[in-house]
């Protein structure tokens, strides 16, 4: 009893969500700020809920897309998670040696792109496994209705 008196008491927490165009004109997400050159970039602060009976909602795993400019298929990764709303970190691993050492450790070699989903990962493109990773991690089939969908 204890122990959720005190998860119903602790404060909620807030994460902050990063918006620019890259210079291909492609919206990239974060949870990094944009590099320096970026202009018009805009930040959002994500709060968690609780539900009426104080209990926090279930929140959905991080996603991350490791991606380069590998054209139509990247685009088309890029627009499934943009389609259903689902809000990702973009990395790419051939501008950032950081993204660059994730992706060998994720996959052992260098390809884009890779979908992580929390703990989850899903090396190349293929929509059918796309979706059901992100099913099973609970973002809905499309962009809510009244909502701003990730682009």
């Amino acid at each position: 009893m204890a122990v959720w008196m005190a998860a119903a008491s602790s404060p909620l927490t807030a994460a902050t969500l990063y918006q620019w165009k890259d210079a291909d004109g492609r919206t990239v997400f974060s949870d990094q700020p944009p590099p320096a050159s970026v202009k018009n970039a805009q930040q959002k602060t994500l709060k968690a809920s609780r539900t009426e009976g104080g209990e926090r909602e279930k929140e959905k795993s991080t996603v991350i897309l490791y991606n380069i400019a590998c054209g139509a298929v990247c685009d088309k990764a890029r627009a499934l998670l943009t389609e259903r709303g689902v809000p990702f970190t973009s990395k790419d691993p051939q501008a950032s040696e950081e993204a660059r050492n994730e992706v060998l450790k994720l996959t052992g070699k260098l390809k884009a792109p890779v979908l992580v989903i929390g703990n989850e990962k899903v090396e190349g493109f293929e929509p059918k496994l796309w979706h059901a990773a992100l099913d099973r991690a609970g973002y809905p089939p499309a962009a809510q209705p009244g909502g701003k969908s990730a682009q």
